[in-house]
């Protein structure tokens, strides 16, 4: 595209209705596959490759694409709600990755110094779901989707500042149907099993899955 305005929609479109909402649905849906042995078979971290692989190129694609339209004006004219809105997007999208920089470490049977046959050497953040631990997943869950949401509304006064170009509006509309229909599919198919019980079963003796006391 010549037009650096519809390439930084195109790429933004890209980044907030393909990779960051599948990225995000990947790691809400696939803990556990729906053919996998669940539990006898634990910790298939395939959807966790898939979330930082689709959450990272999201990241990127978005800053490519401010990139493109930082170029294109030679400055960010702050006074516009449009760009005021997407500077708060992508400070939310830049915490997220520099949040999985505080999550602690994983603990657990297979942690990086456990012995399998001694749940003494099996503490971690994750495996005993620590307050670092459970402060981390609140936000990096929360703050993912809210800025996703965001990311969508911004989208919209993005299209309306540069007057409804068709050619992303008809972008726009594509990829949405697409994404609705992954969803729904991805959905649909499942098991609604969580990260904790993913990794390590839903076995009492494990610590996260035990009821709070009191």
């Amino acid at each position: 595209m010549r037009d650096p305005f519809l390439l930084h929609g195109a790429l933004m479109l890209v980044a907030w209705l393909v990779l960051l909402p599948l990225g995000a649905l990947v790691a809400r849906t696939r803990k556990v596959t729906p053919r996998q042995d669940w539990p006898r078979v634990v910790e298939n971290l395939t959807w966790w490759w898939l979330h930082r692989v689709l959450q990272y190129a999201g990241v990127a694609v978005a800053l490519a694409a401010a990139a493109v339209a930082w170029r294109a004006t030679r400055g960010l004219a702050l006074g516009v709600l449009h760009v005021q809105a997407g500077l708060l997007v992508l400070t939310l999208a830049v915490l997220q990755i520099a949040s999985t920089w505080f999550r602690g470490d994983k603990g657990g049977p297979t942690g990086t110094h456990a012995d399998p046959e001694r749940p003494e050497t099996w503490r971690g953040d994750h495996y005993d779901m620590t307050p670092r631990r459970r402060a981390f997943e609140a936000w990096h869950k929360k703050a993912g989707w809210v800025s996703i949401l965001l990311a969508l509304a911004t989208m919209l006064l993005g299209l309306r500042l540069y007057g409804w170009p068709m050619t992303l509006v008809r972008m726009a509309a594509g990829l949405a149907l697409l994404q609705a229909a992954s969803a729904a599919w991805l959905l649909r198919t499942s098991r609604g099993i969580g990260t904790y019980q993913a990794l390590w079963g839903p076995d009492s003796r494990h610590p996260g899955n035990r009821p709070p006391p009191g």
